[in-house]
């Protein structure tokens, strides 16, 4: 490996800092081959099943659980998407994210027990398999697997621009042509594809607790460390508050320092929008369903905030990097946000330590991005291969045709890194989160009701996903020009900005609520409830928990 990196960086004017690759290849090694080792790390049969294959066994306790969760949510957004936001546009695009990872917990500790509950006891894998067992409907199913299919691809290629930014601080990729370019990114795919494919879900399970230890080491460092290099903390808001306030290119300020009244609507519902969606990526309710109780969920919900501590000081330090005059530039010569958080360290710190904190960034990025695609094709061998295509299928075919689709994934979101405008990498997150808010209706509000009538909330998804999806188009970046440049739009009826994902989410909810009147007063038949109330409380070892039909094949 240590070969083909070098040979691809040989275009490269600007030099490779031969230290920090040499540290990131090492660590990259070290969780590699934990990767491959991971198919037998807690195992309780063969990889001949989804159960073991992508829910690692539902065996995870509070401990495992916890970092696998981190791992899950703590992403290249975390490291790479929100400095840099800040660095860039200042608090609206940027510090968003820590009250919305406030939010977000006491929203999961109230709902997701009872999906763990339902999908233990059922044998549910996806969120697709319980919509399709709460409403007896293989139409709003695939709804909900394509969306989730469909939203995951950005947030994996966000992971990927992170890897690739560290990559290019380094001095790793050319100026060149595209495969020299992007070589090394490939390899790193590769990489994650052959543990992934061979260790499933077991394999970032592993890992987490390599990238929450570097990651709590870099910025405890950071924290102590970058302040007194740059002025103190006074010297940091100082430089902050007179950049955002400083006109860009089209005479507007740079960004926003506190967010004022007009922005406060883009900020909050940014925030709540972005918090209903996290559990619904199909990644975020896969690690959820891994573990062994219901009482792990809870657990979790109530630490999990530490890591929202963490994600304030990460933010922060897009910041810091203002104050030290950090300049993200490419190898092409062009400036570049995402840059900006590898591009301090490598200026702040010794090249060892800055290899440190770029393997912390790449194993950050390469975690999710495993959970992602094993989330995502098991949405599609479930919810469109079993349901449309191959009804009969063993449980190690679907296993087999999930492994392969895991790579699939992979190369989808590869195409999202090449074509899509990566300047504000951000985005790639907030479109996603766009379209999987859309689901929520249909699981959240199936986890207390079946007031909404099953073709009212198919209506109210596609209404929404059309909304959504063109309205985003339609933003363009006033710098670039280029369309999908940003997530917040007018809200008509209001007169004021918001986040479009929110928007669609109230359309989606009204259009579901009248369509439901309309089938109710024609009396249009309802799918067939496959779940009970009981259901939705059952624990590990409850006499109504049947025994998982892979879990079954296998003994």
């Amino acid at each position: 490996m240590t070969s083909t990196v070098l040979a691809a960086a040989t275009t490269n004017p600007r030099g490779v800092n031969t230290v920090a690759l040499a540290v990131v290849i090492v660590l990259f090694v070290v969780v590699t081959v934990m990767g491959f080792m991971a198919a037998r790390w807690r195992s309780t049969g063969p990889m001949g099943s989804l159960d073991e294959w992508g829910l690692g066994g539902r065996n995870f306790g509070s401990f495992v659980t916890w970092f696998l969760l981190g791992g899950d949510l703590y992403t290249a957004y975390t490291f790479v998407a929100v400095p840099a936001a800040m660095w860039a546009t200042g608090a609206v695009t940027g510090f968003f994210a820590v009250p919305y990872t406030i939010v977000v917990y006491p929203i999961i500790f109230v709902f997701m027990a009872r999906l763990w509950s339902v999908s233990h006891t059922h044998g549910f894998v996806t969120p697709a398999d319980f919509v399709k067992g709460r409403y007896g409907s293989r139409g709003l199913s695939l709804a909900i697997a394509l969306t989730g299919i469909l939203a995951t691809m950005p947030y994996i290629a966000l992971q990927l621009v992170g890897i690739q930014a560290v990559l290019e601080v380094m001095g790793i990729g050319g100026t060149g042509n595209a495969l020299a370019r992007d070589l090394p990114l490939l390899v790193a795919f590769a990489v994650l594809a052959a543990y992934t494919y061979s260790s499933g879900l077991r394999a970032p399970a592993l890992i987490a607790f390599v990238k929450d230890g570097l990651i709590y080491l870099v910025i405890i460092v950071a924290v102590l460390y970058l302040p007194g290099q740059v002025g103190g903390v006074t010297a940091i808001f100082d430089a902050a508050q007179k950049k955002m306030a400083t006109p860009n290119a089209i005479g507007a300020p740079t960004g926003a320092f506190i967010p004022n009244m007009a922005q406060t609507w883009p900020y909050a519902t940014l925030a709540l929008g972005s918090a209903m969606a996290l559990f619904m990526y199909p990644h975020s309710i896969t690690a959820v369903l891994s573990s062994k109780d219901r009482n792990v969920i809870r657990r979790n919900a109530s630490v999990l905030p530490a890591y929202s501590f963490v994600l304030g000081l990460l933010a922060l330090l897009g910041w810091v990097a203002i104050a030290a005059g950090t300049k993200p530039i490419g190898l092409d010569g062009k400036p570049n946000a995402q840059l900006v958080i590898p591009q301090l360290f490598e200026d702040s710190f010794p090249s060892w330590f800055a290899g440190v904190a770029f393997a912390a960034v790449a194993i950050g990025a390469l975690v999710p991005a495993a959970i992602m695609s094993i989330a995502a094709a098991n949405l599609f061998t479930r919810n469109i291969y079993r349901d449309f295509l191959k009804p009969d299928a063993t449980h190690a075919q679907e296993a087999k045709v999930s492994k392969l689709v895991s790579l699939v994934v992979k190369v989808g979101a590869l195409l999202f890194v090449f074509f899509l405008d990566k300047q504000n990498a951000i985005n790639f997150q907030l479109l996603g989160g766009i379209w999987i808010l859309q689901t929520f209706p249909s699981v959240v509000f199936g986890l207390y009701t079946r007031w909404f009538h099953r073709w009212g909330l198919l209506a109210g998804w596609a209404v929404a996903m059309v909304y959504g999806t063109v309205t985003a188009y339609n933003v363009i970046n006033p710098l670039t020009g280029k369309h999908l440049g940003g997530s917040v739009a007018q809200i008509s009826f209001l007169g004021r900005a918001g986040y479009i994902a929110l928007t669609a989410f109230v359309l989606n909810v009204i259009v579901a609520a009248v369509v439901t009147l309309v089938l109710r007063a024609a009396k249009v038949p309802e799918g067939v409830d496959e779940t009970r109330p009981e259901d939705y409380r059952a624990d590990a070892g409850d006499p109504s928990v049947r025994p998982l039909p892979e879990l079954t094949e296998t003994a």
